[in-house]
């Protein structure tokens, strides 16, 4: 039985998701409840999600719905960039690269939702 570790979006999220843990360290400490713990959470969470979708691949449905999930979180990152963003704690650069990062995984998301079977 393969693994979801072994998918290309796993990958990449997970590795997104520790860039963002990395730059994140970096942060004011007034943000570590907020605007820090937010970002690193909903970024963990697409890798969560397409774990958890995996499993239980065999129902299409659930699948779909948790790859939707997945892609929600992806998201929800993005707004977050906007937010660190704005408040200066990235540069332009920064924020461009994780934007594109955030962008192919959403691809890769949205190939999942429309096409389930493929990863029966």
């Amino acid at each position: 039985m393969s693994s979801f570790k072994s998918l290309i979006v796993y990958k990449k999220a997970f590795t997104l998701a520790m860039e963002i843990f990395e730059i994140t360290k970096g942060f004011p400490k007034d943000e570590i409840y907020s605007l820090t713990s937010q970002i690193r959470r909903s970024s963990r969470s697409v890798c969560s999600n397409i774990g958890e979708g995996y499993r239980k691949r065999r129902y299409e449905a659930h699948f779909i719905s948790k790859m939707s999930d997945s892609d929600m979180e992806n998201s929800e990152t993005q707004v977050w960039f906007d937010f660190s963003m704005a408040c200066k704690y990235i540069t332009i650069e920064t924020y461009t690269d994780l934007t594109q990062k955030s962008e192919e995984i959403g691809r890769l998301l949205n190939d999942m939702i429309t096409n389930p079977g493929k990863y029966k």
